[in-house]
């Protein structure tokens, strides 16, 4: 269970380094859309494996939530003709996303619930340093920059509740 939980940190690491560079509103766009979906994808994992109804019901929550999150950022860049821009933060949260996945299929019970969870934590807390650190000041569409804004608490009300449930399986 650490080495899983070290790779994911190392997986995380390795998407906010990226992230340290200056970005442009397609690769930003790229970048959210990514992100929610790597989100939505172990959301609907948890949601059929889990075994903690707390855990079921946050997963639920995770694909309702950023669903709705990729569907403002899609109408968005639609709107503005923006053509999201594939990049190495987008990649790196696809490929740490992937393997996330790949782990949490090895698991059951339990051991699933506190994997799933303890991943949603460590990645919300790099999704809010990436919008803080770097995307919202990297944003030059207007537009753009206040969904971030908008969408910012969400996610950190992500982070609180998998705290709280994170708090309770242990």
């Amino acid at each position: 269970m650490k080495v899983s939980a070290i790779v994911v940190a190392g997986s995380l690491l390795l998407s906010s380094g990226a992230m340290a560079q200056d970005v442009t509103d397609p690769q930003i766009a790229a970048i959210v859309v990514t992100a929610n979906q790597v989100d939505i994808d172990a959301g609907k994992l948890a949601a059929s494996m889990a075994s903690s109804g707390d855990v079921k019901k946050f997963a639920e929550q995770m694909i309702t939530d950023h669903t709705g999150v990729n569907k403002s950022a899609v109408d968005l860049v639609t709107k503005l003709k923006v053509t999201p821009e594939d990049n190495a933060t987008s990649q790196s949260l696809k490929d740490g996303g992937d393997k996330n996945i790949a782990n949490l299929k090895t698991l059951k019970g339990a051991a699933f619930d506190k994997a799933y969870i303890d991943h949603e934590v460590a990645y919300h807390e790099q999704v809010l340093a990436a919008v803080d650190k770097t995307l919202i000041p990297s944003a030059s569409n207007a537009a753009l920059k206040a969904l971030l804004v908008k969408v910012r608490p969400a996610f950190v009300a992500h982070l609180e509740h998998a705290k709280h449930i994170q708090a309770s399986l242990k």
